[in-house]
Order: C-alpha cells, then structure tokens, then sequence
C-alpha cells in the first residue's frame, strides 16, 4: 500500500477516535472473577461468572431439550410413523420437529410451571443463590424423569456406576437417572411405533399378494398401497390419534 492510502484515511480514523474515546472511558469496569462468602458460608458469584454460566446453559439447552423431557420419545415415534406410512420425506423432518417441540411443551407444562416458582422467581427476586435456584429446577425435571423411567433400567445403570444402594428411587444420582431415562424412553417410543406399524403392514401385505397373484410383479406394491395407508389414516383421525396417545402415555406423572 502506497503513504497516498494511509494519508486519505488517517483523518477519518483519528475523528473515530476521538468521537469514541471518551465513551469507551467512561465504561464501568466490570470485574472478571468475583467471589463472595456470606457469615453462613455460602458463596455467590459475581456478575460477570453468572453471565458466563447462563451462556453455557444456553449452549447446552438443545441437548437439555432432547435428554431430559418427552421430546424423544415423541419425536421417535413420529418418524417411525412416517416410515410406516412409506413416505420418506412427508411430512419433512422441519414440521416433525415442530409438531414435537410443541408437543413436549404441553407435556412439560406442569414442569416448567412448577420450575418457574420453585427457581426462577426467586432467583430473579435475590431470594436464593443461583446454586439454590439451579438445584431446585433440576428437582422438577427429576420427578417427571423418575416417573417415565423403568426400574431395570435404573438397575442397570446403578450396577454399571457401581452406585451406592439407595432406599428410594429419589436418592439416585443424576447423571446416573438421566442415561437410564433415555433407554426407558427409546424403548416406549418403540413398542408405541411397533402397535403403529401393524395396520399398514397388513396393507402392504395384502396389496403385494393381491398383485403377485394377478401377476403384476413388476408393479411396486408401494405405489398401491400408499393411498390406502393415508385414506385409512385420514379416516381413523391418525394426527388425532397419534397426539393423544402420546400425550396420555406419560400418565398423571405431576
């Protein structure tokens, strides 16, 4: 670059500077590690800390979603239903995953109802620390967990992490109840997509013996079957159907 070039920019760079000096002067200083030790022994921690573990959070929130409410099961079901229906991409994976976002909030409602009085509020009113209020909104998320959860499952977790013997269900680590909430839950998705799958595997069935006796073997039965699967669907109220069951299969957990 040529002296001409920095010579035409130089004023516009030091009218910059000099328009945001005195603002960048007149920041307040935020300090980075702030840690404060209350008569009792509590800590609580410093902005700048709680700013940084609310952004973690956030990171971690999509696998929170999938890991720790009915988003799995709902969303397992819902593709094997579009597999059973033998249409690949409809209704597309965007408005399956919507149709389960939405779902598992009205299933989680009681959850983030109660998550919100017992963490949130307080938290927001500095009645509690943020270690407090964190404990207290896993609580909810363990009573719905333990509810959807299997006892050999949670055996078979408890073995593997050689945890200690427990007398109540409640007393199980976390991390050792949220992997065998997620086996309970694939395993419920499954045998709910397997009652599903029955039906059509009759159409399909018949279809195929329908067009090998009439010797049309080199006609897919896919391409047959398909508007009897979806007028079967539409006539039973399939959306309906599948939604309730879904909803009604986590029970009167709360």
């Amino acid at each position: 670059m040529s002296l001409s070039y920095f010579r035409r920019w130089a004023p516009l760079v030091a009218l910059a500077l000099a328009l945001f000096a005195p603002a960048v002067q007149a920041l307040p200083e935020i300090p980075a590690l702030t840690i404060t030790e209350s008569s009792s022994g509590e800590q609580s921690y410093g902005v700048t800390l709680q700013i940084l573990a609310v952004m973690t959070m956030l990171t971690l929130l999509p696998s929170a979603v999938i890991m720790l409410t009915a988003f799995t099961r709902i969303i397992v079901v819902f593709a094997i239903l579009r597999q059973a229906l033998g249409m690949q991409s409809t209704p597309s994976n965007q408005i399956l995953v919507g149709l389960a976002l939405f779902l598992t909030i009205f299933v989680m409602a009681p959850v983030i109802t109660e998550v919100n009085e017992v963490a949130i509020e307080p938290y927001v009113a500095e009645t509690v620390t943020p270690v407090e209020a964190l404990k207290s909104a896993s609580d909810p998320f363990r009573h719905f967990m333990l509810a959807q959860t299997r006892e050999s499952d949670l055996d078979m977790f408890m073995r593997i992490s050689d945890h200690e013997q427990v007398d109540t269900p409640e007393e199980v680590g976390f991390f050792v109840l949220v992997p065998a909430f997620m086996t309970s839950e694939l395993k419920t998705a499954f045998q709910i997509g397997f009652m599903l799958f029955i039906p059509f595997l009759i159409i399909d069935m018949v279809v195929a013996s329908i067009l090998m006796s009439m010797g049309m073997m080199m006609l897919s039965p896919l391409i047959i079957s398909l508007p009897f699967k979806l007028m079967l669907f539409v006539l039973v109220d399939g959306w309906v159907m599948i939604m309730g069951t879904l909803a009604n299969s986590f029970g009167a957990w709360a």
